[in-house]
């Protein structure tokens, strides 16, 4: 099991890849459901990385009534809102669908972006 801290150094040292590494770790919460991979906090060093891995997680552990660690509940929202998919013409669908986990940090995603197949 991966925890969220070493998913963290993954996207930073290969960030054109960041969404394999958060995906993978999601495929890994879900099925492990181990408190543990979200415990312990990473450091703050990237507004739009660590708002989206604290929503991601406060995400999954309301998913899988898993207590949210308080340290997530303080990882601070982007100055300026992400609209992950980078489409213009998807923003407005993308407010409207973003679970309040996201929203709440200002990080737009569709209600599709944690489904897996």
């Amino acid at each position: 099991m991966i925890s969220l801290r070493e998913v963290k150094k993954q996207i930073e040292s290969d960030s054109k890849n960041w969404l394999v590494w958060l995906m993978d770790f999601v495929d890994d919460f879900r099925y492990h459901k181990d408190p543990a991979a979200v415990v312990e906090p990473f450091e703050l060093t990237n507004e739009k990385v660590d708002a989206v891995l604290a929503s991601v997680a406060e995400y999954l552990c309301d998913e899988l009534n898993i207590e949210c660690p308080e340290w997530l509940l303080k990882v601070p929202a982007c100055k300026v809102p992400w609209f992950i998919s980078g489409m213009e013409n998807l923003k407005a669908i993308a407010i409207v669908e973003s679970p309040l986990h996201f929203r709440i940090r200002k990080i737009f995603v569709l209600e599709n972006f944690l489904s897996r197949v």
